[in-house]
């Protein structure tokens, strides 16, 4: 088992972004495109890091990716953030996105990421992490 996987499996962390995922979206065959997803994690981190550094962050990398099933045209998809570690100018953050499938009324994990982004100042330099209150 995954470190950040659960026998029973919720969300953790908190909702950071919910759209539909339309068919402008999709393949041929009606799938999600995967790249499209990573691009919607990115945005959902971006907006939790920002908070956390309060200020712009830029993201560096993604640890690890798991898709685990895929995402049909019209699914309600759900994008949860969890800060795992914050460092001097990094926010390493799993983001994880469920869906509720409007065919099958499934809720179910579809992907998980551990993004790394860092705090930067208005140059675009590293900048430090301000400590939380």
């Amino acid at each position: 088992m995954k470190e950040y996987e659960q026998e029973d499996p919720i969300p953790q962390g908190d909702l950071a972004l919910q759209l539909t995922a339309l068919p402008r979206e999709t393949n041929g065959f009606g799938d999600i495109y995967g790249g499209w997803l990573v691009s919607q994690m990115d945005l959902a981190g971006t907006a939790m890091a920002s908070r956390v550094a309060a200020g712009r962050v830029a993201t560096v990398s993604i640890d690890r990716m798991a898709f685990m099933v895929p995402v049909a045209v019209g699914a309600q998809l759900s994008f949860y953030t969890q800060t795992l570690e914050v460092g001097r100018s990094s926010i390493r953050m799993l983001v994880e996105v469920w869906s509720d499938d409007p065919l099958s009324s499934e809720w179910r994990k579809v992907t998980e990421a551990v993004f790394v982004f860092v705090a930067i100042d208005g140059s675009g330099r590293t900048r430090p992490v301000a400590p939380r209150r």
